[in-house]
């Protein structure tokens, strides 16, 4: 049996909806793989070219890029359910005209953006803001100014990904992921070959890279692939903007938060402590991510379908997913396990000796992990329901109190505070979410509950 008889032969299901969830997680996990080699290999050989310090900088750099990175109002996953609704109901031109308006959109939004961000950088002092120190790194402010205009280009195009998400391909938004990082990994091998140890070049690839993947999947996609997609200013249309902005502004709130929580932790250290702490910190979190991609594969795909599902009443179907989601989500639980028992030994081999990340630090990463996968098991559901309202009160709570109760735990505990707020902050939206979900496939939601 060859290649393509045996994905046909385990892609088989009794709906196209499931065929198409295999197909898609069977080519992300073949994506993914490679990825996750190239996260193994990105990771020390960036270390190499800048050092614990340098990296430290250059990982809390890249959590602030985050934050621009974000900056769509929640276009980008309003775009993506709105084409799953237009395509569901085969109205391609309502399709073309949610792609049209969501690109035009995002041209709009991020050029103030970027103006604002880069007189920001130039009127602040950001080595007080980071804690580095000048003797060692004299040209921050360029190298922030350089890697904030990169983002904001990348910013338009890579609502691409979000199209191919809307079609219930995720598998191509990986593969575009997963191009930029090739790229990214090429050009830091090439730095240390070359025995360069500059943070402005190493910020330049990795900025840079998806940029250039996403610049060369226009023309494929919108041009080869889809034409019947492709942005038009005549298919822009401000009632769809209002529409797509109104679908996709709770997803931006969720986001936002979000990003309070897990983006700003690499600042905090950097800022509470030394940004020679960040890239152990880093390290813990980079390897226990893994599993964060494991499951984000699988889950993925559900969104899209769900809303699918939801728009053809088919509430059988997503409880059968919800069952295969959750047998998924024990495997991930052993992994987990294992991975912790036997961690000391991979970052040495991963990292060498020089970085050194207590087990007690990687103990606290994978409950940490856990937390955040088994609330994504019901949240991709729920965001493919709508069901965004009850998400935004957890999410938004727990950002307004990361910041003081991180502050108040590293008191006692060091950096391990910040990985303990974490936990204690998103153990409730977890309980929430599994509430909510339950209620809604058992039609017992009423109030606050209910799909809104």
């Amino acid at each position: 049996m060859n290649l393509k008889s045996l994905i046909n032969y385990i892609i088989k299901a009794k709906d196209p909806r499931t065929a198409l969830i295999k197909k898609n997680i069977i080519f992300s996990f073949l994506i993914k793989g490679w990825s996750g080699l190239v996260q193994l290999l990105l990771i020390p050989a960036t270390i190499y070219c800048l050092g614990s310090y340098k990296n430290g900088i250059w990982m809390t750099i890249s959590s602030v890029l985050v934050w621009i990175d974000s900056m769509d109002i929640g276009l980008g996953n309003g775009l993506r359910n709105q084409l799953a609704k237009d395509v569901a109901h085969k109205n391609w031109k309502a399709a073309r005209t949610s792609v049209s308006t969501t690109f035009i959109m995002l041209t709009a939004i991020i050029i103030p953006i970027a103006v604002a961000a880069i007189l920001i950088v130039s009127s602040i002092n950001t080595y007080a803001i980071f804690n580095v120190e000048r003797s060692i790194i004299d040209n921050l402010n360029e190298i922030l100014t350089i890697s904030i205009s990169t983002i904001c280009a990348t910013f338009i195009f890579k609502f691409i990904g979000n199209v191919y998400m809307g079609l219930q391909m995720p598998a191509v938004n990986n593969a575009l992921v997963v191009c930029g990082q090739t790229l990214a990994l090429i050009a830091i091998y090439l730095f240390k070959y070359f025995n360069i140890h500059s943070l402005l070049y190493v910020s330049l690839a990795y900025t840079f890279s998806p940029l250039l993947v996403y610049l060369a999947a226009y023309p494929v996609t919108f041009i080869l692939r889809f034409p019947q997609l492709r942005p038009s200013v005549n298919y822009f249309n401000l009632a769809a903007a209002k529409s797509l902005i109104l679908n996709g502004l709770n997803f931006f709130i969720i986001q936002i938060a979000g990003i309070v929580l897990f983006a700003s932790s690499n600042l905090l250290i950097s800022h509470f402590f030394n940004p020679i702490y960040v890239t152990p910190y880093q390290v813990a979190y980079r390897y226990y991510s893994f599993m964060v991609i494991f499951f984000t594969i699988v889950v993925t795909p559900f969104w899209s379908a769900t809303t699918d599902a939801f728009e053809h009443n088919d509430y059988s179907w997503i409880r059968q997913s919800i069952k295969k989601i959750h047998r998924i989500l024990f495997l991930v639980m052993l992994i987990l396990l294992i991975m912790t028992l036997s961690s000391n030994f991979i970052y040495r081999l991963w990292v060498g000796n020089d970085i050194k990340i207590p087990y007690q630090m990687s103990i606290l990463m994978a409950i940490y992990i856990y937390v955040i996968l088994h609330s994504m098991s019901y949240s991709y559901i729920l965001n493919g329901l709508g069901c965004l309202r009850l998400q935004i009160i957890c999410t938004v709570t727990a950002a307004i109190l990361f910041i003081p109760t991180a502050w108040a735990l590293c008191k006692f505990f060091q950096i391990n505070g910040i990985i303990i707020s974490l936990i204690l902050l998103n153990l409730p939206g977890l309980f929430i979410n599994g509430v909510q979900l339950y209620k809604i496939i058992n039609k017992k939601a009423t109030g606050i509950w209910k799909i809104q």
